[in-house]
C-alpha cells in the first residue's frame, strides 16, 4: 500500500492551488447569490420503502455525484448537520461560525442498495486520517464524519470503520467519528446538484482541490465499487428508450410534448383522466413503464387525475423544486425522465399525499386488456378484489 507523505500536499504548490481556487471563487456569480438561509430535513418527505443515511466528507458538492449515480438511490442533499445552530447560511458554515459540518443525506431503497454498499461509496470518497477538514478545504465545517440514525446503522458504520482500520491501506489512525444524526438543513438551492448545474466552476474546483489525486493514489483499480449505476439500469430496463427530439416530436401531440418534454401543465378540468375512473393502470406514454393504478385514484377536486401512491415506486423520481415562495416536489417518470406532475401533502389516507398529475403523460389500459397488452402481472389486482 502506498504510504503518505503529508508534505506533499501543504507544500508550496498547495498553496498556489489554494490561491487560485480563492481568487476564482470570489468572481463566481454562484457564490455573489443571496442567502436565504436552510432549512431542516423532514423525514415525512421520504416514501414508505426510503431510508436515509448523512455522510460528511468536506466539500458536499464532491459528495453528491458517487451517491445520486448509483442504483436504489433517490437523491443525494448537500446540507449542514453536526452543529447546535438553527437554520444556518452557507456563509456562515463554510467560514467556521457555526458547529455544523458540510454534509450529504442520502435518500435510497434499502431493498435495492444497502446501507453497508453507502459505506464502501463513502470511504472511496475522503482521506479518512484528515480529522481537520478534507483535501483543500480546512476547518471543522469540512470534517469527515458518519451521522448514523438507529442502531442498526451504528453498528454498519463500527464494523465498516473497524475493517478500514485493519486493511493497512491508510499508514496513519483512522478517525472518522460515527455520531449520532442530529438536524440536518437543507443548503441553499444553488448548491444542489452542483456538479450538473455549474459544471465548469465544479471541474475547475474538483480538478484543483486534490481529492482525487488522493484517492488514485490509496484506491487505485479499487477506487470504483462494482455497485450497479443508475444508467447501467436502465439500459437494461424493457422500458429503456433512446428517442430523438424529432422522434419524439413526431409520435407525441403537442399537448403531451409540452407537458412531458417541455415541463408544461394542462387545464385544470379540460384533461383526459381527470373524473375518469375505470379499471386500469396508467403508463408513461413515451416509455410504458408503469407509474400509476385506478385503485389508487381519488377526486381531489383540482381538475387533475390524484393519486395517493404510485403503482411502481421505482419508476417515479422526486426532485424539489426551490423558490422564493416555498418548495414543492416534482415527479418525473424514470426510465422516459417524463414530466408527469408534482405530489402535494394533502392528500387522504393511507398516504396522506396527492400525485396531482397531467393526463398527457400518461395512457390509460384496461383492466381486461393488461394481458394482452404485456402487463399481466398486475392483472390480479383487479381479479384478486
Amino acid at each position: 500500500m502506498p504510504k503518505r507523505n503529508r508534505s506533499k500536499w501543504i507544500g508550496g504548490s498547495l498553496i498556489a492551488v489554494i490561491a487560485g481556487i480563492a481568487f476564482y471563487i470570489m468572481f463566481s456569480d454562484q457564490f455573489a447569490s443571496k442567502s436565504y438561509g436552510s432549512e431542516a430535513f423532514s423525514e415525512g418527505e421520504l416514501s414508505p420503502n426510503e431510508e436515509i443515511a448523512t455522510f460528511a466528507g468536506g466539500c458536499f458538492w464532491c459528495m453528491e455525484p458517487p451517491f445520486e449515480k448509483l442504483a436504489g438511490v433517490r437523491d443525494a442533499v448537500s446540507g449542514y448537520t453536526g452543529g447546535a445552530e438553527e437554520n444556518p447560511e452557507y456563509k456562515e458554515v463554510a467560514s467556521g461560525e457555526t458547529s455544523h459540518t458540510e454534509a450529504v443525506q442520502v435518500i435510497y431503497d434499502p431493498s435495492v442498495i444497502s446501507y453497508e454498499d453507502l459505506l464502501e461509496v463513502y470511504w472511496r470518497q475522503i482521506d479518512p486520517t484528515d480529522a481537520e477538514g478534507q483535501f483543500v478545504d480546512k476547518g471543522k465545517q469540512y470534517r469527515p464524519e458518519i451521522f448514523v440514525h438507529n442502531e442498526d446503522q451504528r453498528q454498519a458504520a463500527e464494523a465498516s470503520k473497524q475493517k478500514i482500520s485493519e486493511s493497512d491501506r491508510f499508514d496513519e489512525e483512522i478517525i472518522v467519528p460515527v455520531t449520532d444524526a442530529s438536524v440536518f438543513y437543507i443548503a441553499e438551492d444553488y448548491h444542489q446538484d452542483y456538479y450538473k448545474k455549474s459544471t465548469e466552476r465544479y471541474e475547475f474546483y474538483r480538478k484543483n482541490s486534490g481529492r482525487d489525486q488522493f484517492l488514485n493514489q490509496y484506491w487505485g483499480n479499487e477506487r470504483e465499487t462494482s455497485l450497479p449505476t443508475k444508467e447501467e439500469e436502465a439500459a437494461n430496463s424493457p422500458y429503456s428508450i433512446n428517442y430523438t427530439d424529432e422522434e419524439l416530436r413526431g409520435m407525441l401531440t403537442d399537448i403531451q410534448y409540452e407537458v412531458t418534454q417541455e415541463d408544461g401543465t394542462e387545464r385544470a378540468f379540460d384533461n383526459e383522466y381527470d373524473g375518469f375512473y375505470e379499471d386500469g393502470i396508467y403508463v408513461d406514454i413515451v416509455s410504458g413503464e408503469p407509474l400509476f393504478s385506478s385503485l389508487d385514484k381519488y377526486d381531489s377536486g383540482t381538475g387533475w387525475p390524484s393519486f395517493t401512491q404510485p403503482l411502481e415506486t421505482e419508476n417515479i423520481v422526486e426532485l424539489d423544486e426551490r423558490s422564493f415562495f416555498g418548495k414543492r416536489t416534482e415527479v418525473r417518470s424514470k426510465h422516459a425522465d417524463s414530466h408527469l406532475g408534482h405530489v402535494f401533502p394533502d392528500g387522504p389516507d393511507p398516504t396522506g399525499l396527492r400525485y396531482c398529475m397531467n393526463s398527457a403523460a400518461m395512457h390509460f389500459i384496461p383492466a381486461e386488456d393488461l394481458e394482452a397488452e404485456g402487463y399481466g402481472e398486475y392483472l390480479s389486482l383487479f381479479t384478486d378484489r
